[in-house]
């Protein structure tokens, strides 16, 4: 079964080789001489500095394993080359709420760059699938816990 492709912008790739850099050559070598002070500290049985270090070197080489296998996969869209007659992976949408007439303005990204709070939308969310190949003045329909809601789409612009 061939892996699933990661969709992401530069932005994000450029974001994940970076913490993959500072896991491997800064954060590898903290915990290493935290582990190094603890063994000096004789008894490893009943050590709590040395248990702790070891659980951090644990999770820092899980998180090493999984940006690998993201970068390995990774798809990356050209931001430059997006067509903003539609929408797609990588533009900044701005939506109209049309029962509370709210305005609110999100980017779509891949599943590994969503953030809700920064306003960065996968495109494997229910809004980001309802939104994906719409145009501007198009009304979707987006099911939520709370019930269907409707956007109309004011906007499609290439991200800054």
């Amino acid at each position: 079964m061939a892996a699933k492709k990661n969709i992401m912008t530069y932005e994000g790739l450029k974001k994940l080789e970076d913490e993959l850099q500072d896991l491997k050559v800064n954060r590898r070598q903290e915990v290493a001489q935290k582990i190094r002070e603890a063994r000096e500290q004789g008894d490893l049985s009943e050590n709590a500095e040395y248990d702790a270090a070891k659980d951090e070197q644990r999770d820092i080489e899980a998180r090493i394993e999984e940006l690998e296998k993201i970068l390995k996969n990774a798809e990356v869209i050209d931001e430059d080359d997006v067509a903003i007659d539609a929408i797609s992976v990588g533009c900044c949408v701005t939506l109209l709420d049309v029962e509370f007439d709210d305005e609110m303005k999100f980017k779509i990204v891949g599943s590994t760059e969503a953030n809700s709070l920064k306003g960065y939308i996968s495109n494997e969310s229910p809004i980001g699938q309802a939104l994906l190949g719409k145009k501007k003045g198009d009304i979707v329909e987006v099911e939520s816990p709370a019930g269907a809601i409707q956007y109309k789409i004011m906007e499609i612009e290439r991200s800054i």
